[in-house]
């Protein structure tokens, strides 16, 4: 793997930080090179949200992730608004609960998962960011689903065994659908 650019893109409150730091935690733990870039709006949940994170074999020259490989949209906006800077053969994976596209791209891998709803459906309101994060580890190939499991599995702290489990179910989820 030379650099995989990552960006994940919603609205406040929708566990767009917490997915990136899994990717970039997970990219860690595999000796890769990573960084990770927060940023949202001031007013946090609610507002937009966006994570930038790079894994690569190579050191990073810049966190800032204009041109992503990979792009993750938790809703219209956001995926109006990256849908045209994503690299040519990249992957835009998206939520197809809440959004609707009005159009794609030929030259680019576009794959829809009802996240929120899968997430509502099994108990797991909250975790649409999870599922999807599954189902970008099964289309892209980026992690193996066993490493993306161990590495969640060493951050979230024991006390909250309970979130772990939680987010496992969701992983698979994705990664099934």
């Amino acid at each position: 793997m030379a650099a995989t650019k990552i960006l994940i893109a919603g609205f406040g409150g929708q566990g767009i930080l917490f997915a990136g730091k899994a990717i970039a935690y997970t990219g860690l733990k595999a000796d890769k090179e990573v960084s990770w870039l927060p940023s949202y709006g001031p007013e946090m949940r609610g507002g937009t949200a966006n994570c930038s994170v790079t894994v690569s074999d190579e050191p990073i020259g810049s966190p800032i992730v204009d041109k992503p490989d990979i792009l993750i949209a938790m809703n219209l906006p956001s995926l109006e608004k990256y849908l045209p800077e994503t690299e040519k053969n990249g992957y835009i994976i998206f939520d197809s609960s809440l959004i609707t596209p009005q159009g794609t791209r030929d030259d680019v891998i576009t794959v829809g998962i009802p996240a929120t709803k899968l997430a509502s459906d099994n108990g797991l309101e909250g975790l649409a960011n999870m599922i999807i994060l599954g189902k970008v580890i099964k289309e892209t190939g980026i992690f193996t689903l066993e490493r993306i499991e161990s590495s969640l599995s060493q951050m979230v702290p024991a006390k909250k065994a309970e979130l772990l489990k939680n987010n496992l179910k969701a992983i698979e989820l994705g990664y099934n659908y």
